[in-house]
C-alpha cells in the first residue's frame, strides 16, 4: 500500500512570518514594502476579509511605473490596484499535499495558501516542497 503524501501544511509559512500588501495600499506603500524587504514576489490581500486577491512581481512595479511615466513622489496618488498582475499565481488550499503542489510550484517561487474560504493562511515555497520531495524519494 502506497504512503499518503504529506499535507502541505507540515511546510507552510504561517501568515504572521509572511510578508503581504493590503489590497488597499499606494503603489508608493507598496514599493517601499518591496524596497525594504528585497523581495521579488508578493502576495496581495484584502484588508477586511483576510482573502487573497493575486501576487505582484518587481517587473509588474516597474512595467507599471514605466508604462505610466510616473516619479516616486507621484506614486501615493496611485492605487496598488491599478496594477495588474502579468502572471496568475496560483493558490492552493489547506488540504493539498506535496504531489498536488508540484506542477504549481515548478512556475512559482511561492505558493500563497488558502483555507476554504480563500482566506490568506501563509505560503508555501518551492525550496520546502523540493526539500520534501527530495526526502520522499530517499525513503
Amino acid at each position: 500500500m502506497k504512503e499518503k503524501a504529506p499535507n502541505i501544511l507540515l511546510l507552510l509559512t504561517p501568515k504572521n512570518f509572511v510578508e503581504y500588501l493590503y489590497s488597499d495600499f499606494t503603489v508608493r506603500q507598496a514599493v517601499e514594502k518591496m524596497k525594504e524587504k528585497r523581495y521579488s514576489m508578493i502576495p496581495v490581500i484584502e484588508r477586511e476579509t483576510g482573502k487573497y486577491c493575486y501576487s505582484l512581481r518587481e517587473g509588474d512595479f516597474l512595467y507599471y511605473l514605466a508604462e505610466n511615466h510616473l516619479s516616486f513622489s507621484s506614486l501615493e496618488k496611485h492605487p496598488l490596484s491599478s496594477i495588474p498582475p502579468s502572471r496568475e499565481i496560483k493558490a492552493v488550499g489547506i488540504s493539498a499535499d506535496i504531489h498536488d503542489l508540484y506542477g504549481t510550484i515548478l512556475d512559482q517561487n511561492f505558493a500563497p495558501v488558502i483555507d476554504d474560504q480563500g482566506v490568506f493562511i501563509g505560503i508555501v515555497t518551492r525550496k520546502k516542497v523540493m526539500n520534501a520531495l527530495m526526502k520522499e524519494g530517499e525513503k
